[in-house]
C-alpha cells in the first residue's frame, strides 16, 4: 500500500477499553491530522456475535462478526487492530501478516517471549507494516522530553527513575478478575511495559540488571462472592538496571500503589539538567538548567502548547492541554502514516519485542535472586 491515499479498511478485534479508544481514534484521525489514508471502519470483532453487534451500532462499524478469523480473513479489512488480551496477540497478528494485511497490535506485544520473537520474525518475513501500542510516551510533553534529551541539552544522562503505578488493585478485598490469573496480566506483564518503553526510548538499551516482584495481597474474594481464591501473578515488580550507555536506572511498577491513578513518571538526570514528568499532569515537563543564574535555580514547569509536538492539531491554546484519546489518535496517524509511506514508524514488533525481553529478564532476575545480563534474552 506504498504511497497509498484514499480510504483503506480498518478492522479492530476487540471492543472494550482499548477497542473503543481505538475505534474513536479510526473515527477521529482524518479530521483531526487530515491524513492521506483515511480509516473506513469497516468491521468489528468480540467474543460473541451479540457483543459484536452491540459494539458496531456504538462506534459506527458497517459489520461485526464474533470470530476474529472472519474479520482478518475478509478482503474488505486491509488493515487490523489487535485490541485482545495478550493471549490472543499472536494467533490474531500471525494470521492477518500472513494475508499482507498490517497489523497494530496493543501492548505487550505477545504474551510471552516466545510469542512476541515469533511476531517479529512473521512481520519480518512479509516485510508488511507493524506497530505496537505505547501510547503514553506519545504525549506532547513527552516527545518534548524525548526532545530536550536527544538534543543534548541537559548533557550526558547519568540516571533514569520510571515507575508505572496505579492502585486499582490495592483493596484487598477487591475480587479476582481476568487481571489476577497468568503472568502476561500481572503487573510485569500489564504495567511494566509502558515504562519499560519509556526507558529503552530515553535512554537506549539495557545492558543487566537485577529484578524482583512479588503478590501482595495472596488471596481475594472469588468473583461470584463465594468462598476465596489464590492470585497468582505479581501485584508489584522492581528492577534496577545498568544501560549500555553506562548510565543508572531504577524500574518500579505496581498496581497496588494507594493513591496513585496514572502514576506515569519518570526523573531523567544529565550533568547539565535533568526532567521530571508526571502523567498525572500530562501536559507539562518540569526542567532544570544547570547554567541558569545563582538565584534562579530550579525546576521550572513548562505547559504544553502548539510549539510541542503534535499538540496544534488538537488545539490552538497553550495549556489547554490534550488528553488520553488524544494520544491514541496520534498512534493512529502513525500508523496511517507507515502504511501509506512503506516506511516502519516506531515502535514496531521488533521494538516491542525489547521491551518483552526485559520484563522476561526482571522475571528470571527474581527468580534467581541475581543480576542477568541482557544478552541472555533473545
Amino acid at each position: 500500500m506504498t504511497g497509498t491515499t484514499g480510504e483503506i479498511g480498518i478492522g479492530i478485534v476487540g471492543g472494550g477499553y482499548m477497542g473503543k479508544a481505538h475505534s474513536v481514534a479510526m473515527a477521529a484521525v482524518g479530521s483531526v491530522f487530515d491524513t492521506a489514508l483515511r480509516p473506513r471502519l469497516e468491521m468489528i470483532a468480540a467474543s460473541t456475535g451479540g457483543t459484536a453487534e452491540r459494539y458496531r451500532r456504538m462506534y459506527g462499524f458497517a459489520r461485526s462478526t464474533g470470530d476474529y478469523r472472519e474479520l482478518v480473513d475478509d478482503p474488505g479489512v486491509e488493515a487490523v487492530v489487535v485490541a485482545t488480551p495478550q493471549s490472543l496477540h499472536r494467533a490474531i497478528a500471525e494470521r492477518a501478516l500472513a494475508l499482507g494485511k498490517p497489523v497494530f497490535c496493543e501492548k505487550p506485544l505477545g504474551a510471552s517471549l516466545a510469542d512476541s520473537r515469533a511476531m517479529v520474525d512473521a512481520a519480518a518475513s512479509v516485510g508488511v507494516t507493524n506497530m505496537v501500542g505505547f501510547n503514553y510516551i506519545r504525549t506532547p510533553a513527552s516527545q518534548f522530553a524525548r526532545k530536550i534529551v536527544d538534543s543534548g541539552e541537559i548533557g550526558d544522562i547519568t540516571w533514569f527513575r520510571g515507575e508505572h503505578t496505579e492502585d486499582f488493585l490495592s483493596d484487598p478485598n477487591e475480587p479476582v478478575s481476568w487481571r489476577t490469573a497468568g503472568d502476561s496480566t500481572g503487573t510485569l506483564g500489564d504495567l511494566a511495559p509502558h515504562m519499560v518503553n519509556a526507558a529503552l526510548a530515553f535512554m537506549g538499551s539495557i545492558r543487566e540488571l537485577v529484578g524482583e516482584y512479588e503478590t501482595v495481597f495472596r488471596q481475594r474474594p472469588a468473583a461470584d462472592g463465594k468462598g476465596i481464591v489464590q492470585v497468582d501473578n505479581d501485584d508489584q515488580a522492581q528492577a534496577m538496571c545498568r544501560f549500555e550507555s553506562g548510565a543508572m536506572g531504577h524500574l518500579y511498577f505496581s498496581r497496588v500503589s494507594t493513591g496513585r491513578k496514572m502514576g506515569y513518571r519518570y526523573e531523567i538526570t544529565g550533568t547539565a539538567g535533568a526532567i521530571r514528568f508526571d502523567q498525572e499532569d500530562q501536559n507539562a515537563v518540569w526542567l532544570y538548567r544547570a547554567d541558569d543564574h545563582a538565584g534562579e535555580l530550579g525546576f521550572r514547569k513548562i505547559l504544553t502548547g502548539p510549539s510541542h509536538p503534535d499538540y496544534l492539531p488538537f488545539c490552538q491554546g497553550a495549556g489547554h492541554g490534550t488528553g488520553y484519546q488524544d494520544q491514541i489518535i496520534i498512534e493512529a496517524r502513525d500508523f496511517l502514516e507507515a502504511i501509506a509511506t512503506g516506511n516502519p514508524v516506531w515502535p514496531t514488533f521488533r521494538d516491542g519485542h525489547e521491551v518483552n525481553r526485559v520484563i522476561a529478564a526482571i522475571r528470571e532476575s527474581g527468580r534467581r535472586r541475581a543480576w542477568v545480563l541482557m544478552s541472555e534474552f533473545q
